[in-house]
């Protein structure tokens, strides 16, 4: 009964910040401040999204499928390097620092070269998702499990436990909380790593939209596609969030 008006509260600050954001486009636009041809006016991109919403079902398919097979594909990576990094000393100094280097790297120098190496198809889109979402799954988790207290660990090797069961039993239990914040981080990264593998190549998806109407000037369906990538990554952390209250609450 208590938490009902607190989280109508707290969902009013965003929303009348946006409806502010809203109000202050659509009057630039009126007093002519910003001409139409360079930001279209939110009910021009509203009906552009009406306008053309199979169209942009159909393509959202494409990309989430992209970016949903990618996401798991580096959570299972992630995980893997971060147990990697704590079972071995060698792996630890070895990776940890190649990791953190190819952050440096921009995701748009990496998509021509996937297009040159797998093709135009879902594929390259797929493995750049990998590569983009692999950091923070890997560092999430292996930072969860260098957390967790000492002790317990210790106990487990008194009474004779594997490196595994430890890992099983009381590493990867203890780092959940790590793990899914580095999944809602990795989940936004993997729908835009799926659309700027698409401006790179492509023949179906978000970004290879995004592309034909900038090419034919038709701002008002980008600015359409930009708010509908939004919205479904918005939607993809509510549904970890949810996963995560459901997980967490049984552990």
């Amino acid at each position: 009964m208590i938490r009902k008006p607190r989280n109508i509260k707290d969902k009013f600050y965003p929303l009348s910040f946006l409806l502010g954001v809203v109000i202050v486009w659509q009057l630039l636009l009126t007093t002519g401040s910003v001409e139409k041809f360079v930001l279209p006016s939110p009910v021009s991109v509203l009906t552009a999204f009406i306008n053309d919403f199979g169209l942009l079902m159909n393509y959202s398919v494409y990309t989430l499928t992209e970016g949903f097979a990618g996401l798991l594909i580096s959570i299972f990576l992630g995980y893997l390097a971060a147990a990697m990094m704590d079972r071995f000393l060698y792996m630890r100094k070895a990776l940890y620092p190649i990791l953190v280097l190819s952050q440096t790297v921009p995701v748009i120098a990496i998509a021509p070269l996937m297009v040159v190496w797998f093709g135009y198809g879902m594929t390259p889109k797929i493995v750049l998702v990998s590569i983009v979402c692999f950091f923070p799954v890997a560092i999430g988790v292996y930072d969860g499990i260098c957390n967790i207290h000492k002790d317990y660990i210790n106990e487990l090797k008194d009474l004779g436990g594997s490196y595994l069961e430890g890992l099983v039993y009381i590493k990867f239990p203890l780092s959940l909380p790590s793990f899914f914040s580095s999944v809602k981080i990795a989940t936004t990264y993997a729908m835009v790593g799926a659309v700027i593998a698409e401006w790179i190549g492509g023949t179906m998806g978000l970004g290879v939209y995004m592309t034909r109407v900038k090419k034919s000037y038709e701002y008002d369906k980008m600015f359409a596609v930009i708010f509908l990538i939004v919205i479904i990554s918005l939607l993809l952390i509510t549904i970890v969030k949810a996963i995560e209250r459901k997980v967490l609450k049984n552990v």
